[in-house]
């Protein structure tokens, strides 16, 4: 896209971003009042019932993603590249157990670990380490595990499945990468300069000292706030809109088939691409529908691979390499969870 292009597209973005945000203050505002409205007379029964479903999942993931922008702030300003990859070792099996434990330090989404993973690959990090980091980190950090917690507090084997396999996952990933693209001439990257290498650019240019850290950490914790927090609203009312209408028979028969529920899972995960500090909430409202292994399925592929990351990855990487790593990532979650509904749930 040319620049005019590029801008007018953000601002849609951020426009999109403000609208979603209003609609759900004023939802949330005003829900007291609607309940003893009788305008609710008027209002078909389901769609009430969308609106308190929706704000119940929004309500609920709100104190994560706030905690999450502002921890993954302090990481663009006070964490270099070359502070992780000192920690890295050169040995090409030994790096990807090192790779996943970084990823559980650094609580950062699948909508920032893209660019930053580029970066590390740009400065020397060895692919199949970066892809590691890449699908570790969404999934394996505090801040995901807490939301976790919290939303499948009533049921711990959820939390502890979901970190377990991210993490096997992740360096079982790393290595296929490694096998099938250790033969391949050249860099997986994109030569284009990107939007990233600006934003890159603007953070080591950026006023020195602890105010102007703190500037800068403020305005990295907004633009991922908004862009973090229209893409859950939008999943939260799409979960809402299935739960209410989808007919329960047929939510009953998808989801409690072992097969064909973790494939719609993972299906409604990559489409939702909801931010990895929120999306177990959206997954909790399906519990009473969907088996425990498609919920795992849904809360490990969608961090690790959804659309507003492909679109990401295609940008970023060449086609080769990203077509390698949807199909890896996705037969290897598919396999994983049917085992894991075999011999654990």
């Amino acid at each position: 896209m040319s620049p005019p292009e590029n801008r007018l597209f953000t601002i849609g973005k951020d426009l999109l971003g403000i609208i979603l945000l209003l609609i759900f203050l004023i939802l949330f505002l005003n829900f007291d009042r609607l309940n003893d409205s009788e305008m609710l007379n008027d209002i078909p029964s389901a769609w009430v019932n969308v609106n308190t479903i929706f704000l119940s999942i929004v309500i609920e993931a709100i104190p994560f993603i706030l905690l999450g922008v502002f921890v993954s702030a302090i990481i663009q300003i006070y964490i270099s590249e070359d502070t992780i990859q000192r920690y890295l070792p050169s040995n090409v099996y030994a790096s990807l157990f090192p790779a996943a434990v970084l990823g559980a330090i650094f609580p950062l989404c699948e909508c920032a670990i893209v660019p930053v993973v580029r970066r590390l690959i740009k400065k020397g990090m060895p692919l199949h380490v970066g892809v590691v980091f890449l699908v570790a980190a969404p999934i394996l950090n505090p801040i995901v595990a807490l939301s976790t917690f919290f939303a499948f507090r009533t049921d711990l084997t959820i939390l502890y499945s979901r970190m377990g396999l991210a993490f096997f996952l992740s360096i079982i990933i790393g290595a296929i990468i490694y096998i099938v693209m250790k033969n391949e001439k050249g860099s997986v990257l994109r030569s284009t300069k990107s939007a990233d290498d600006h934003h890159h650019h603007h953070h080591h240019h950026q006023p020195s000292g602890f105010t102007g850290r703190m500037r800068q950490m403020s305005y990295h914790a907004v633009d991922e706030f908004f862009m973090m927090g229209k893409y859950l609203i939008l999943g939260a009312f799409i979960a809402a809109l299935f739960q209410t209408f989808l007919d329960r028979a047929t939510l009953m028969a998808i989801g409690g088939n072992d097969f064909t529920a973790p494939i719609v899972m993972m299906a409604f995960a990559y489409l939702l691409s909801l931010c990895s500090e929120a999306d177990a909430f959206v997954a909790s409202s399906f519990s009473n529908q969907f088996t425990s292994g498609s919920l795992v399925a849904f809360l490990v592929y969608g961090p690790m691979l959804d659309l507003k990351n492909t679109f990401m990855l295609f940008a970023f990487f060449k086609t080769r390499f990203v077509l390698v790593f949807m199909i890896t990532v996705t037969i290897v979650v598919f396999i994983a969870v049917l085992l894991l509904q075999m011999f654990l749930l």
